[in-house]
């Protein structure tokens, strides 16, 4: 499996047009209001042209920039060229990046699926309790804005990875309507962790590894909705028919309520999920890759 090549140059910043700009930029959280990117529309900039702006230019005509805003899309410019072109969230085509892992359709459906490795937790679980706790102090805190704070600050990038010796699991953190942008961006960055585990292993060893297989688990998150990926060397699983909602409502917060329960069931099965998957991943590290292969065929076979 081969690392992301200029051959899918279309992905660059470069190659964006004013919309595709416009859209990363309201993805990054910069609470720039219409009037802010009006501006970017009336003066046609794409993403080549936007590279070229500094917070001078930005603040002079024919922009004319509030001092707020041109100042964070200064630091937003300098952080694109700092980095490659290829930012995650550029990954707006599913069908593309699909196409890219020899997967036919146009929809997460399409993905092959899987069962994924649960670790069962009791109900009075230390952690469990902690965690249901938590959510229902933000939950009396926020009330019923909730799901639309989630849906504005959820940023559509790669947010987190889990790791030890080597990473375990890429987590992506979506909006609330745009899912199938974070299945493309988790996958892109479930290869490139595997790219990193396998050159870190290599250096350690001194040897490359004969079959060379490997894999890594991805999350995509809504906060409501959790669906979880197996990335492997030689194709792609998912959970994406399946998966686990968590309902975030006021009612949640009495306790012994229908809602409270429910809450309560389903963050507990997330929780369960992404032991499961942390416990059969630190397992494996060291284990060669047809020891590898064999798990992965072993959860495939039970869809």
């Amino acid at each position: 499996m081969s690392t992301p090549t200029a051959e899918h140059d279309s992905y660059s910043v470069e190659n964006w047009d004013t919309e595709t700009l416009i859209d990363f930029l309201k993805e990054q959280n910069l609470k720039l209001d219409d009037d802010d990117l009006g501006i970017l529309r009336k003066q046609k900039v794409d993403g080549q042209a936007f590279l070229e702006l500094t917070e001078e230019k930005l603040l002079v005509s024919p922009y004319n920039f509030p001092g707020g805003p041109a100042i964070k899309l200064a630091k937003e410019i300098k952080a694109l060229k700092e980095k490659p072109k290829r930012a995650f969230s550029t990954y707006r085509s599913l069908k593309e990046v699909l196409t890219k892992y020899s997967i036919d359709g146009i929809g997460i459906g399409t993905i092959r699926q899987f069962p994924p490795a649960t670790y069962n937790l009791e109900d009075d679980d230390e952690e469990l309790v902690q965690c249901i706790k938590e959510i229902k102090r933000r939950l009396g805190n926020m009330g019923t804005m909730l799901a639309d704070i989630v849906g504005e600050e959820s940023t559509g990038r790669v947010d987190y990875a889990i790791k030890t010796l080597e990473e375990l699991i890429c987590i992506t953190e979506g909006k609330l309507h745009q899912v199938t942008m974070g299945f493309a961006q988790n996958l892109v960055q479930c290869e490139n962790a595997l790219q990193v585990n396998k050159k870190n292993r290599k250096r350690k060893s001194g040897d490359a590894f004969g079959e060379d297989f490997d894999y890594i688990y991805g999350i995509v998150t809504t906060a409501s909705d959790w669906y979880f990926i197996l990335f492997a060397s030689d194709g792609i699983s998912s959970t994406s028919k399946d998966p686990i909602n968590i309902r975030f409502s006021e009612s949640a917060l009495k306790e012994g309520s229908e809602e409270e329960k429910d809450l309560r069931k389903n963050v507990k099965r997330v929780m369960e999920v992404i032991v499961g998957l942390l416990k059969d991943r630190l397992e494996c590290v060291d284990e060669e890759p047809d020891r590898k292969k064999a798990r992965v065929e072993g959860y495939r076979s039970k869809k």
